[in-house]
């Protein structure tokens, strides 16, 4: 068995620094913040969306975000930059605009997704739900357009489909927005919690593993190698020296992998999120609720109304913009007035990174001990558990439970 140091202690990296120890190995944990699920896992939209992925590349997005430009309120939002990788990055994301390369990456993000639901619940004996609020919540993603409605509705296995007086039937939540809707889709199986719950209750289980050597809290630096393997880690708590090395430590990833000769395929796409009290008699969702058009995400976490949205491609600035924050609420207080106390909601944002198809990159590199679990976007927290299994099978020598194709850094 090997010491591995994994780097990046969000829900990615954790999950993996887990299903390592239970594998054996001997396992550190690097993460720069002073608490552990502090960066993209924090203030995330709390969707466990296993059966339910939507891949940002798709037919048609090109000339949505044309007409996006010109929308305060669109749900992306560019600022040109002068940097060769947003550019890069966006020609990739713009060859994966296609219905049929959309369809491939979906099919192997539900079986991403499968998997991590097998794992989640493999886990729960362990890191027991009620300690992130986990609950079987349900999903319904409703339409504003007749069109994409009946497109989504006739996709085979699509799951429920409800008229806009079943939605509000089902979810009254969305009653002051029956009149905007043309229908939705219901999934049972999908589920909400808290990220950054589950971050610090599997760090709290890690502490207690045999085979975990603890957390070293630092920012990455350099990746040293020699002789066709890495041989430290340089950081500002001094070197890491392990057998091997583990990234996944979200967008910072890009960089550190840089040291390395390694060129990511990653940009970070800014989202922001709402956190409002819910009263006693506030009218908040019980089910998980995605507006597809907006791209606008409902979760009831606990007694918090999480509402998660908008993608803005602006670089590594986690500037809160008053605009988008301010068209963000208005949308919700549109859409669920009720839901809750709006007058005292935190705001957060985070750098998502993604990959240009959105499939995270998980697997191997060019040196032999060094090991990729980075660029699953948005949903990180949907494939943190079956990411970190299918990692170590691959660390193991072992065949992974699904295929890898569009899954690993050569696609």
């Amino acid at each position: 068995m090997q010491h591995i140091c994994v780097i990046g202690g969000g829900v990615i990296g954790l999950a993996s620094a887990w299903w390592l120890a239970e594998a054996g190995h001997d396992v550190t944990l690097l993460e720069r913040a002073p608490q552990v699920g502090s960066g993209a896992s924090y203030g995330n939209g709390g969707q466990l969306s296993y059966r339910y992925v939507s891949p940002l590349a798709d037919q048609g997005v090109p000339l949505k975000a044309l007409q996006w430009l010109f929308q305060a309120d669109a749900p992306l939002r560019f600022k040109p930059q002068l940097d060769l990788h947003q550019y890069r990055w966006l020609a990739s994301f713009l060859a994966h605009c296609r219905a049929d390369v959309n369809r491939r990456t979906t099919a192997r993000l539900l079986a991403l997704g499968e998997l991590s639901r097998q794992m989640m619940a493999q886990l729960a004996p362990v890191v027991p739900l009620e300690s992130f609020g986990w609950r079987a919540a349900g999903k319904l993603v409703v339409y504003r357009s007749r069109a994409l409605f009946e497109q989504a509705a006739a996709r085979p296995g699509a799951g429920q489909v409800w008229s806009p007086d079943q939605c509000v039937a089902r979810e009254p939540a969305l009653g002051a927005a029956q009149h905007l809707l043309a229908g939705g889709i219901y999934n049972a199986g999908e589920a909400v919690a808290d990220c950054h719950a589950f971050c610090l209750a599997l760090a709290e289980r890690l502490r207690g593993h045999p085979r975990f050597r603890g957390i070293v809290h630092g920012a990455a630096l350099r990746l040293r190698a020699e002789r066709g393997r890495i041989v430290r880690l340089d950081t500002t708590a001094g070197a890491l020296a392990a057998d091997a090395y583990v990234l996944a430590a979200g967008i910072q990833s890009r960089t550190l992998a840089r040291t390395a000769g390694i060129d990511l395929p990653l940009y970070p796409l800014k989202g922001y999120s709402l956190s409002a009290p819910i009263r006693q008699d506030d009218l908040a969702p019980e089910i998980s609720v995605t507006d597809f058009e907006r791209k606008v995400l409902y979760a009831r976490i606990g007694a918090t109304l999480r509402v998660a949205a908008m993608v803005d491609m602006v670089g590594e600035d986690l500037t809160l913009e008053p605009k988008r924050v301010d068209a963000l609420t208005r949308l919700v207080r549109e859409t669920m007035p009720r839901a809750a106390d709006y007058s005292q909601t935190a705001v957060w944002t985070g750098l998502r990174p993604a990959t240009p198809s959105s499939a995270p990159i998980i697997g191997a590199t060019r040196y032999p001990n060094l090991w990729l679990n980075l660029g699953h976007g948005p949903l990180g927290f949907t494939f943190a558990c079956g990411s970190a299994r299918v990692l170590t099978d691959l660390v193991q020598g072992k065949a992974p439970p699904l295929a890898l194709d569009g899954l690993t850094l050569r696609r």
